[in-house]
């Protein structure tokens, strides 16, 4: 006997939500029901899953009767606003929003890093951030064998972060430049067809952006190591698909180059990508649909003894977000801390 479970996809049609369709599906997640919620402006879409249409419906005060898993995705405050109905109404909620993240009494899980957080759940799993994710699956087996202490990110983040309409978006830039018009933009604050500039979020006092603290404050959190230097200076660049990271990594020891490669090409959720003689490494063209988290380009820091460099590409809207979030919940059923809708003979 297994379990199959009724799931609900908080924002399914966006980016991430269609993302998580296709993995509960690709995955063979045991879906007994699956509820595709969505803002009025998708009322009346329908959305392909197992060989069947599926409606998109509109958020109400009902949507969670009966719900077990709730896979959230539709922003900080919408997740605000309904993530606690959801619960109340029996459901465990994955958000893959910024909501809850920093909140002691929600866990934020990397199964690949953290998994035993899980199981202290209150009813609501947070996602961890994209770029810290991705981080994390590279540095974490490293940080098992000998403890990080001061972490040096710089991130090459592509327009998938803000979505679907923010990949069309840059499309559409591109078309305008090439043609000799002007780019428009919209979602983000200047065109990034054929152009970069420092991440998009607000800025702290501290001169950071958001998104830079994030992955400050939530790796920290995730490894349950408050003392971690970390700093980061995000940046997007003109990619659709797959984040990119420079990592530079202090120990207390010097970490030979050759056992870093041994563990990270061992460690779960990574690829080691290295051809030195074609100077090959991780792509975000390669790294874009793949679960794994691509790492290469492994080497001594030159400016100290005690450093090693790396570098990695992953895919946002996969291992950065949906696919993370379906892990989580594939944790949550593999120990039996779900209740479920229903028993069915496998």
């Amino acid at each position: 006997m297994s379990e199959s479970y009724k799931v609900a996809i908080l924002g399914a049609t966006g980016a991430v939500g269609t993302e998580l369709l296709e993995l509960l599906e690709s995955r063979d997640f045991p879906v007994s029901e699956l509820k595709l919620l969505a803002s009025p402006r998708s009322a009346g879409r329908t959305m392909p899953f197992k060989g069947e249409n599926l409606p998109v419906e509109v958020l109400d005060e009902n949507s969670f009767q009966g719900v077990d898993i709730v896979l959230a995705s539709a922003g900080g405050s919408t997740s605000k606003a309904w993530a606690s109905k959801a619960v109340a109404a029996g459901a465990v909620v994955i958000d893959n929003s910024s909501a809850f993240r920093m909140d002691a009494s929600v866990p934020l899980v990397i199964p690949e890093v953290n998994p035993e957080a899980a199981s202290t759940h209150r009813g609501i799993i947070a996602n961890p951030n994209c770029t810290t994710i991705l981080m994390a699956v590279a540095v974490w087996p490293l940080h098992q064998v000998q403890p990080v202490q001061r972490l040096v990110a710089a991130t090459y983040q592509s327009a998938s972060g803000a979505g679907a309409r923010a990949m069309e978006e840059v499309k559409q830039q591109a078309t305008a430049i090439l043609q000799g018009e002007t780019p428009k933009a919209e979602i983000f604050p200047y065109p990034l067809a054929f152009n970069l500039f420092p991440h998009n979020s607000k800025l702290t006092e501290l001169g950071y952006c958001e998104e830079e603290m994030k992955m400050v404050n939530e790796t920290r959190k995730i490894f349950g190591d408050s003392q971690i230097r970390i700093t980061a200076t995000c940046v997007r660049v003109p990619v659709l698909r797959a984040h990119s990271e420079a990592i530079n990594l202090e120990f207390k020891q010097p970490f030979p180059v050759e056992q870093a490669r041994e563990i990270l090409s061992q460690a779960p959720g990574v690829k080691l990508v290295e051809d030195w003689q074609a100077n090959y490494f991780p792509m975000p063209f390669e790294a874009s649909g793949r679960d794994e988290v691509l790492v290469g380009r492994i080497r001594q820091d030159i400016s100290h003894t005690c450093g090693l460099e790396l570098w990695l590409s992953g895919d946002q809207i996969r291992k950065g977000a949906a696919l993370n979030a379906v892990q989580i919940a594939e944790l949550l059923v593999s120990k039996n801390q779900v209740r479920p809708t229903a028993a069915v003979t496998s």
